[in-house]
């Protein structure tokens, strides 16, 4: 017998490493075992902020939800989880048990943010590079999703920690949707998402222009605020598809301050139809069509 076996000290380096790398273990073992009952994982991604890619994500879930499918939305927005604001679900919290953290449910789609675990929707989340991909893995790991057609991930903006974390535990089966708007200064930077998805060989599934026009409360007819035509430039010189493009509706706004997603309470706007084009490109586009 060593010296280390015989020891107490529960102090120890040598066995809070051993404890540690045995929880590791464990969490890698329970991702993997997650990730077996999920056929499909769309990362929902893009280069800048304020594109509407929250809205994007939440609407498109449940554009597949209408589809027929099993779906869940993990928001991995670290520092601003929106998920649950968007859902009408600000200040509920998942039941857990030995087995794990049970995701809530609207509508068909079962969701998960780190908001449902914040003490107050207010409270700041204060982490760095490890503790995210920490973080990230314990939400992937630990949350019970069952089986699964779809599983979509809410980035945040960029190419940072989280969607690195994201396609290196999501494995097999990832593909990303990433989410521009018409003016230049996004698309320089949804062009670096584009590279991003291409360094780490994540497939990509399309563009969606969001923002794409603004439709008038009055008339519904559709206007060109921004500059026009450069999510197709874009499109052709990545030849990256162009998805959809989905009109600015104040009503997508208040929907989402509301709780209320878009598509179910106003299933017959010109944005919800743009959405299920993307959800219909998506299914194509994993079905190898």
């Amino acid at each position: 017998m060593s010296t280390c076996d015989s020891c107490n000290d529960s102090s120890c380096s040598v066995k809070q490493s051993g404890e540690a790398n045995d929880e590791q273990a464990q969490i890698r073992r329970n991702l993997a075992i997650r990730m077996c009952g999920i056929q499909n994982k769309i990362i929902v991604m893009s280069g800048k902020g304020g594109v509407g890619k929250s809205t994007t994500a939440v609407n498109l879930a449940f554009a597949l939800v209408e589809k027929g499918f099993k779906v869940g939305l993990l928001d991995i927005d670290l520092h601003g989880p929106s998920v649950p604001t968007m859902c009408g679900l600000t200040g509920e919290r998942p039941q857990a048990s030995e087995e794990g953290i049970f995701p809530l449910e609207v509508s068909g789609l079962k969701l998960m943010s780190i908001g449902f675990l914040l003490a107050s929707s207010g409270q700041a989340t204060i982490m760095r590079g490890p503790m995210k991909h920490g973080a990230i893995q314990q939400l992937l790991a630990d949350v019970v999703w069952g089986e699964l057609d779809y599983l979509l991930i809410d980035c945040p903006p960029g190419t940072g920690d989280e969607p690195l974390s994201a396609v290196q535990l999501l494995g097999k089966g990832a593909a990303a949707v990433v989410v521009t708007t018409p003016q230049e200064v996004a698309l320089v930077d949804v062009e670096k998402s584009l590279s991003f998805c291409r360094e780490l060989k994540l497939p990509v599934v399309g563009l969606i222009e969001n923002m794409s026009g603004f439709v008038c409360p009055h008339c519904n007819e559709v206007s060109d605020i921004f500059k026009s035509g450069g999510g197709d430039k874009l499109a052709e010189k990545t030849g990256v598809a162009m998805l959809a493009k989905v009109p600015l509706d104040p009503r997508i706004v208040t929907s989402g301050d509301d709780g209320k997603p878009h598509i179910l309470s106003h299933p017959e706007s010109s944005c919800s139809e743009a959405l299920r084009k993307v959800a219909a490109a998506v299914v194509a586009f994993v079905d190898g069509e």
